[in-house]
């Protein structure tokens, strides 16, 4: 088993990083459905001008060296030098290092008739390259490309700045990359440090890490390839985000195994390896079962979504999670049976009772006060979800508080003379309906009143396509296309104009960036409406059928809907009425979805498989509840710590979004391991006893208990 994981898991590891940037679709425009505008405007612009979903827009800024204004002998300079650069193919750079099948994005520049600054104190020229921005084989053609373009430019006394989405793309890339290597050492260190301190041990500390890197590199590769011969193209961002979701639950899984498999292990000393493996592998496995199904059914209910990136997402994390879930079932516990008890080497922990610790101390607690500990858990998650009031959802894509790179720097040298919108303009299509030929004259009408919105700093004179049925009328905002204002400038006073100056026989539609977020705004929160019903309905049936109880499922539920209330009731707390952001980010409550809702299901679902467990001993339910916090809260704990930690580190990002992502995901997670899971479920279970599992509630048999006779159980506290 082992083998064959390690053949399937590198092989589909190695093809997922080879074919991942052909399976992936760049931009938010493709993503939305026809019926919006934007999307509409894109389709104008792919049919009539022949625009692509994978070009990549830049913005030449070009000048004289002494600062001076541009004369007309550097005006014919800059267009020889321009026309050169749009004759030389770029070379795509190539090293020993890079795989087989690297696809090569050599490719010849489209550039663009330019413009000079009012003040002559610069010339922009708009060049297009082709690719993936996020594929580093396009990055280096576009450095390639760069370099050619200052040399050209400097041998005629002139120098150049880039900007525009590909140039912040590679800028933002190697600026973060310094502290993206440290910022992951670092977690990884403190990832197998807190392993260590925690069983004592090397393999305990590197294995799991190792296995996941296996199993995740496999489930990667299978979604990669999958998409490829679906032809259903990814978002950039979902590899990513299927590396983070399957770190946390593999994580999860593998230390759930590791505290139960140490516990079998010191119960029955003359139990060998490969038994004790076998036996954890079938108690551990049915809850991890139904914590990973459960977790799929949440994740598939995202293919409801109107918004594309959520409707490829939702399949492809449920996907990757059951992958993670044959690799949980399989090879975890292989490398359980072939290590033994060598796992914990050199730890002698086995060989000994451990002391009772704080979650000994802690379940006796809770069966001794679990009304206060249910009355002190909600009080401090209801102060936390007071935070939701005047909650508002950021859309804002301004990369505001990142790097300052020299694209930044290039932008703002050009907004210092030109519309803030100049590099990134918002289109207007206009397509003829009526089979008569689009003229300029046929257009003046609705140019002229775009001109007149308050807001448009400049419209740029019209492009018609070459076939004669478009028109395209490039308008510069003079807000910054990435930010609120713009997104409200176009979908109200732009989009209004556009419905009232409409020539007669033709359709026009308004893109851009500003456009399309607009659009997504609409779409995302139209999603969330849905998607958050249907998928709590669906989590809470399958609980129903999975833990064969009414009352149980109802307590889960409601402790993870606290959470994630809690939560981001948290992160508008501390972002947007404390530091004052205009509000949380838009992508906020979807990854809470993901990362918090998830993960604390998969925590409660483990700790009540634990209360099942030990309420069919005999006894008093409390003194179950008890034992069953007492040896499972450290799994849990731990587990959340090093995913807190992790998650966490995203908070020293310098983009606003992402440290909110940190910083609410570190939170969430910490809520669900150190408070529902532990505290508040298990509070819950001690007041209901054995009627949270009506109607079939588990009845106290005699006779040894799987894991430990009665009498050794309670003196072996995990702790």
């Amino acid at each position: 088993m082992i083998a064959l994981w390690a053949v399937l898991g590198i092989g589909l590891a190695i093809l997922g990083q080879v074919f991942v940037f052909r399976a992936t679709q760049p931009g938010n425009d493709g993503f939305l459905p026809a019926s919006y505008d934007s999307a509409a405007a894109l389709r104008i612009s792919e049919e009539h001008f022949g625009a692509r979903s994978d070009s990549d827009p830049l913005t030449v800024l070009v000048a004289r060296t002494d600062g001076a204004a541009l004369a007309a002998p550097d005006e014919r300079r800059i267009e020889e030098v321009a026309q050169r650069l749009a004759r030389k193919k770029v070379v795509m750079p190539r090293t020993e290092e890079d795989p087989p099948f690297t696809q090569d994005h050599s490719q010849v520049p489209r550039i663009g008739a330019g413009t000079t600054a009012p003040d002559r104190s610069f010339r922009l020229l708009s060049v297009q390259l082709e690719g993936n921005p996020e594929d580093p084989g396009v990055q280096s053609t576009y450095k390639e490309f760069r370099e050619d373009a200052r040399a050209a430019f400097g041998e005629a006394g002139l120098r150049t700045g880039f900007t525009g989405g590909l140039a912040a793309t590679v800028d933002t890339a190697d600026a973060e990359k310094t502290r993206s290597t440290v910022v992951g050492a670092v977690v990884l260190g403190l990832i197998v440090l807190l392993h260590v301190l925690v069983f004592r041990s090397v393999f305990a500390a590197l294995l799991p890490l190792l296995a996941v890197t296996i199993v995740g590199g496999a489930a990667v590769g299978a979604v990669v390839l999958g998409s490829m011969a679906s032809g259903i193209r990814l978002a950039p961002s979902t590899p990513g985000l299927i590396n983070v979701v399957l770190m946390g639950i593999g994580i999860d899984y593998f230390l759930f195994l590791l505290f139960r498999f140490r516990e079998q292990l010191r119960n029955r000393p003359g139990q060998s390896g490969r038994a004790a493996a076998a036996e954890v592998a079938g108690r551990v496995g049915t809850a991890v079962t139904s914590a990973a199904l459960t977790i799929v059914a949440a994740f598939a209910t995202l293919g409801i979504a109107s918004f594309g990136q959520f409707r490829v997402l939702g399949p492809a994390i449920a996907v990757s999670v059951l992958v993670m879930l044959l690799g949980s079932l399989t090879l975890m516990p292989a490398l359980l049976a072939v290590t033994g008890r060598k796992m914990f080497w050199p730890s002698r922990a086995l060989d000994r009772a451990p002391r009772e610790g704080v979650t000994g101390r802690l379940g006796r607690l809770t069966a001794r006060r679990p009304v206060a500990l249910v009355l002190a858990s909600v009080a401090l998650l209801g102060a936390l979800t007071a935070g939701l009031a005047g909650i508002r959802m950021d859309y804002g894509q301004s990369g505001a508080g990142g790097e300052r790179t020299a694209a930044v720097e290039t932008a703002e040298e050009i907004s210092r003379a030109l519309p803030a919108g100049v590099s990134d303009p918002t289109s207007v299509l206009v397509a003829a309906t009526d089979g008569a030929p689009l003229r300029v004259e046929r257009v003046a009408g609705l140019a002229g009143a775009l001109a007149r919105v308050p807001g448009v700093g400049q419209v740029a004179p019209t492009v018609l396509s070459q076939d004669g049925k478009a028109a395209r009328i490039d308008l510069l905002l003079a807000v910054e296309s990435g930010g609120q204002q713009a997104r409200d400038l176009v979908s109200g006073p732009v989009r209004e104009t556009v419905r009232k100056n409409l020539p007669a026989g033709t359709e026009a539609h308004v893109g851009g960036t500003a456009s399309v977020f607009a659009d997504i705004a609409v779409a995302v929160d139209k999603d969330l409406k849905v998607i958050f019903p249907v998928a709590a309905v669906l989590i809470a049936v399958i609980l129903l059928v999975l833990l064969r109880s009414v009352l149980a499922p109802v307590v889960l539920m409601l402790a993870v809907g606290l959470g994630f209330a809690a939560t981001l009731g948290a992160s508008a707390l501390v972002f947007q009425h404390g530091l004052g952001r205009p509000g949380v980010d838009f992508t906020l409550p979807l990854v809470l979805f993901l990362f918090v809702v998830a993960l604390g299901t998969d925590y409660n679902i483990l700790i009540a498989d634990r209360v099942r467990e030990e309420m069919e001993r005999p006894g008093p339910a409390r003194e179950a509840v008890a034992r069953a916090v007492r040896h499972t809260a450290p799994a849990i704990a731990t587990a959340g710590l090093v995913l807190a930690a992790s998650f966490g580190s995203l908070a020293v990002s310098p983009h606003a979004g992402t440290q909110q992502t940190g910083f609410a995901t570190a939170v969430g997670i910490l809520l669900s391991a150190l408070l529902l899971s532990v505290v508040l479920v298990p509070s819950l279970a001690a007041l209901l006893g054995r009627s949270l599992w009506w109607p079939l509630r588990p009845r106290a048999h005699d006779g040894e208990h799987r894991t430990a006779p009665p009498a050794q159980a309670e003196r072996l506290p995990v702790g």
